[in-house]
C-alpha cells in the first residue's frame, strides 16, 4: 500500500516546526551541542520527518541561515519600508538588524556560524551571499538619499553600507561574549547619531533687519 503524500501546505507547515523548533534549541543551547533528536522532541516531531526536510544537521544549518537572512528581506521589501524616505529606510532596517541581537537564538546562531565558516565551505557561502545582499540593500538607499540630498558624503556608499553591517554584526558577536556589556536601545541611539552626521546640512535662514 502506497503511503500517502503530503500536501505542500502541510509538508511546509511541517519544515516550518522544524525549524522554530530549531531556533528555540538554539536559544537554549547553542547549534555546536544540538542534536536533531533535539529539535525533534521540540517539534513533536520523528526523525523521518526531520530528514525529509532537510539531508543533515548542515543542511539545517543552511536552512537557518537562509531563514535569518529571509526575516531581513521580508522588512527591507515591504511596501511600509518602501514608502519612506531613504534615510529612513536605512534607519528601519539598521535597527532591525540591531534588533536581532535581542534574540538569544540569532545571538547564538551568529557566534556558531562564525566560528564555523572556515571548516565549512558552503555555510561560508551561504553567509557571505546573505551579507552581500544587505550591503546591496544598504548601498542602493545610500546612493539615493545622496541622490536626493538627504546625505552628503565624500567617499563611496559602498564604505557606509560595509559600516553599518560590520556595526551590526560586530556587536552581535560582541553581546555574545558579555550580554551585558552594553544596551541595545542605547546603541541604537549612537546609529541614529552617526547617520545625522552624514545629514546634508540645511542653510540657515538669514535674519532679517527692520
Amino acid at each position: 500500500m502506497a503511503v500517502p503524500k503530503l500536501l505542500d501546505s502541510t509538508r511546509e507547515q511541517r519544515r516550518r516546526q522544524l525549524l522554530d523548533a530549531a531556533w528555540r534549541c538554539i536559544a537554549r543551547q547553542g547549534y555546536r551541542d544540538l542534536t536533531v533528536d533535539d529539535i525533534c522532541a521540540d517539534a513533536g516531531l520523528s526523525k523521518g520527518a526531520f530528514y525529509s526536510h532537510f539531508t543533515s544537521k548542515e543542511a539545517l544549518l543552511l536552512a537557518l541561515i537562509a531563514d535569518d537572512a529571509a526575516l531581513v528581506a521580508r522588512v527591507a521589501d515591504a511596501p511600509e519600508t518602501l514608502q519612506l524616505p531613504p534615510v529612513q529606510r536605512i534607519r528601519k532596517i539598521t535597527e532591525m538588524m540591531l534588533r536581532q541581537g535581542a534574540d538569544p537564538a540569532r545571538v547564538q546562531l551568529r557566534s556558531d556560524v562564525w566560528g564555523s565558516m572556515q571548516t565549512y565551505p558552503a555555510v561560508r557561502a551561504a553567509v557571505t551571499e546573505a551579507v552581500a545582499e544587505r550591503q546591496r540593500v544598504l548601498r542602493s538607499w545610500i546612493d539615493e538619499a545622496v541622490v536626493t540630498g538627504e546625505l552628503s558624503i565624500d567617499f563611496p556608499p559602498n564604505a557606509l553600507a560595509a559600516l553599518l553591517l560590520a556595526i551590526s554584526d560586530g556587536l552581535i558577536l560582541h553581546y555574545a561574549l558579555d550580554p551585558h556589556a552594553f544596551r541595545w536601545g542605547k546603541i541604537s541611539k549612537a546609529v541614529d547619531a552617526l547617520l545625522d552626521g552624514f545629514a546634508t546640512p540645511r542653510p540657515q535662514q538669514s535674519l532679517r533687519v527692520s
